[in-house]
This record gives structure tokens, C-alpha cells and sequence, in this order.
């Protein structure tokens, strides 16, 4: 599974949707991200964080609440969590359904997992911009980043430079929106904030491949703000070509078509939340 060791930090590439688990040495402790998907694929993060840690303090960052991303939790019983006071106060019957995500996978592949599947239990809230955690040698800087769902965090790790970016800036999806277009890209507008008050050496997505590259970083940035704002105005034409077209020439069409159809229906409700509030 490694994609990449460099230093004190380790990422991870699941086999499904190339999604990214990060093992980082903080000194006095080490932090794991996103620990997913397969069985054992999460033992190999598992096994791999606890050699490293020998016996150090673990701690386990969740990016947002989508199953994916939480799958792992259960096989770290004795990690610290931290994630977003969103993910935290998640309803009972909102968690429920992300749970059943995870046993709807779970019955579909015949997959067995030697821990419990469980909601992260959160020790560790953030809860506004800029809100910080020292762990280790490392300073954790958070800022707020709904949109994609509705409690996602950004993680900048310091002295290392990194970005824990969650599901933004993947250079093999386009932005996938469940929650709102609108705070989507007011999220996404705020790399701009991160790269001027932190010294970013690496943006790390949640699907798809990192870069040290800041060009690389904007140029994804602004091929998001294109996406929605093309998507916005062919929703509001009705223009079904031209929301077809948003896609041309992505890898792996038949799978992101669906989530391209399911962009359009959120663009569309939101359209028609808007025509009602001006009649």
C-alpha cells in the first residue's frame, strides 16, 4: 500500500477509489489519517502505525464522516480522535446511516473485520479557523471545510509543510458535492489563505496523488471553481450537453458519471431554491 515514504510521513493508497491513509511521526507521537478501506488494508496501517509509534501516544485525524474515510476507526481502539465538532454532534439517526454504508459494503464483498464497526467517538473538537493543536514536535493548524459533506476539516501539519486536504484538490476527480456548491467553494477558496500563512510543502487529497507543486495546487483549485460554475450556469440554461460535456476525458467515466449525475440533481435543487426565493 505505500504510495510514498519520506521522512517522518507515510501515505497510503487504498486499491479502491486511490484513497489516501497517512501515517506521520510527530516525535512525542504519531498521527494516522483516514485509516481505510479493505480488511487488510487497514491492518497494514494498523500494524505499520504501531511499529512506528513503540509504545508512543496514537492519535487518529478524520478529514470528514463519509464511510470511507471513518471504516478504520474501530482498529484503533486506543487512539485519540481528533475531527471537527460536526462530525462530532452528528444526529444519532445521521450516524446510524453512515454505519450502514459501511455494513451495506461490508454484506456486498463478504468482507469480515476483527474490530467493531463504530462512529468515531471525538476527543479532540475543531471547531473554528485557525483553531490549533500541538502534538509532539508538530503544530496541527484546522480550518473548517464544508461543502463536499457538511463537517469536513482541512489539517495543515507543522514544522513538515503538509496539507491534509480531504476530499478536495484530487487531480483524478472532479468536486464531489453532497452538501452545497456555495460553501464548497468558499472552502476551496481558502488553499489561497493556507499557502499564504503556512509554508505548504505538500497537499495531500483524499483520492488521487499529492504534489509539492504550488502550481499544481492552484491549478486544481481553479479547475474546481470552473466545474462549478460551469455546472451552476448549464443547470440554470438547461443545458444537458453542456453538463455532459463537464466530464469529457475524465478517467473512469462510467463510474464518475454517477457522481456527476448526482452533482447535477444538487445543482438542480439548489436552482430551484433559488427561483422560489426570488418569486
Amino acid at each position: 500500500m505505500i504510495k510514498l515514504k519520506e521522512g517522518p510521513f507515510t501515505l497510503f493508497e487504498s486499491a479502491l477509489y486511490k484513497t489516501m491513509s497517512a501515517v506521520i511521526d510527530l516525535g512525542d507521537a504519531v498521527l494516522i489519517v483516514d485509516p481505510c478501506w479493505l480488511p487488510h488494508e487497514v491492518e497494514e496501517i494498523r500494524g505499520y502505525a504501531a511499529d512506528l509509534a513503540g509504545g508512543r501516544k496514537n492519535y487518529v485525524l478524520f478529514t470528514h464522516s463519509d464511510y470511507d474515510h471513518i471504516i478504520g476507526y474501530g482498529a484503533l481502539p486506543d487512539a485519540e480522535v481528533i475531527a471537527s465538532a460536526a462530525l462530532a454532534d452528528k444526529r444519532e439517526e445521521e450516524r446510524e446511516a453512515i454505519l450502514e454504508q459501511i455494513r451495506d459494503f461490508e454484506d456486498s464483498y463478504y468482507l469480515e473485520r476483527d474490530y467493531e464497526i463504530a462512529y468515531p467517538v471525538v476527543q479532540h473538537r475543531v471547531e473554528r479557523d485557525g483553531q490549533t493543536l500541538q502534538l509532539g514536535d508538530a503544530r496541527l493548524t484546522f480550518y473548517l471545510s464544508p461543502g463536499h459533506n457538511d463537517d469536513g476539516i482541512y489539517t495543515v501539519v507543522e514544522p513538515l509543510g503538509l496539507l491534509l486536504a480531504g476530499d478536495y484538490w484530487s487531480d483524478i476527480e472532479f468536486p464531489y458535492i453532497y452538501h452545497s456548491s456555495t460553501l464548497y467553494e468558499e472552502s476551496i477558496r481558502k488553499l489561497d489563505v493556507m499557502l499564504a500563512s503556512h509554508s505548504i510543502t505538500r497537499l495531500i487529497p483524499g483520492h488521487g496523488n499529492s504534489t509539492m507543486d504550488r502550481g499544481e495546487m492552484k491549478r486544481r483549485q481553479t479547475a474546481d471553481f470552473a466545474y462549478v460554475a460551469a455546472m451552476r450556469k448549464a443547470v440554470r440554461e438547461g443545458d444537458q450537453a453542456a453538463i455532459d460535456a463537464l466530464i469529457d476525458g475524465c478517467k473512469f467515466p462510467r463510474n464518475l458519471r454517477k457522481f456527476h449525475r448526482g452533482n447535477q440533481e444538487l445543482f438542480e435543487r439548489e436552482w430551484k431554491g433559488d427561483a422560489r426565493i426570488k418569486e
